[in-house]
């Protein structure tokens, strides 16, 4: 990519993300006020768990698309893409403890967190600039809650199962923009896929899932 074309995309990248972070810090204010209000310590956690997974991983976005300096793009390109295990199994944690409970919900809720030292683990090997397994990984984690989809059915109400359904959709769809962000905006597209897929679990969680 020319480097005229690449300082428009990276601009783009910082804006989109950027707003992403400034989002999600309201929504963890939110998140943490009304559960230290009406919740107990258990929806307390949680919602802090899903607050700051939303805060780093859009944080840590922005700061790998701004820097220009190589060693610094690394160090903070790895954030980033360790952010995303964290995020996934973030927005798991309220859905799961809060919303299924029981033993399908702290099973969910153990397995997904398991899956982020994998993810960890894999992005310090020698296979870490694999990306067919980073974005396998990635969705694996994502679409883990299908095998105990009987138990959430029951659990949840339509509008959550509905948000949650579209937010998946959201970050999956994205997928494809991410694997070939070498076009032209297509990584900044993957950023507004992202957005509305955290946007719409935020809801889920917020109206839905939370006392």
């Amino acid at each position: 990519m020319k480097r005229k074309n690449r300082k428009q995309e990276e601009f783009w990248n910082v804006l989109t993300h950027g707003l992403g972070a400034v989002l999600s810090l309201v929504a963890l204010v939110l998140l943490v006020g009304y559960t230290a209000w009406k919740g107990t310590l258990l929806e307390l956690g949680a919602s802090l768990v899903f607050g700051l997974s939303l805060v780093l991983l859009y944080s840590a976005s922005t700061i790998y698309h701004a820097v220009v300096q190589l060693r610094h793009k690394r160090f903070w390109q790895r954030v980033d893409h360790l952010s995303i295990y964290i995020l996934i199994a973030g927005t798991y944690t309220p859905v799961m403890l809060v919303g299924l409970k029981g033993v399908w919900g702290w099973t969910l809720f153990s397995l997904i967190w398991v899956l982020v030292v994998v993810g960890f683990v894999f992005k310090f090997s020698k296979y870490r600039y694999n990306e067919k397994l980073s974005l396998t990984l990635y969705a694996v984690m994502g679409w883990l809650c299908i095998i105990g989809i009987q138990p959430i059915i029951h659990a949840l109400s339509s509008s959550a199962l509905l948000l949650i359904a579209l937010g998946g959709v959201c970050y999956t769809g994205g997928i494809y923009f991410y694997a070939k962000d070498r076009n032209r905006f297509y990584h900044p597209i993957w950023h507004v896929f992202v957005l509305g897929g955290s946007a719409f679990h935020f809801f889920a969680i917020f109206h839905y899932i939370l006392p």
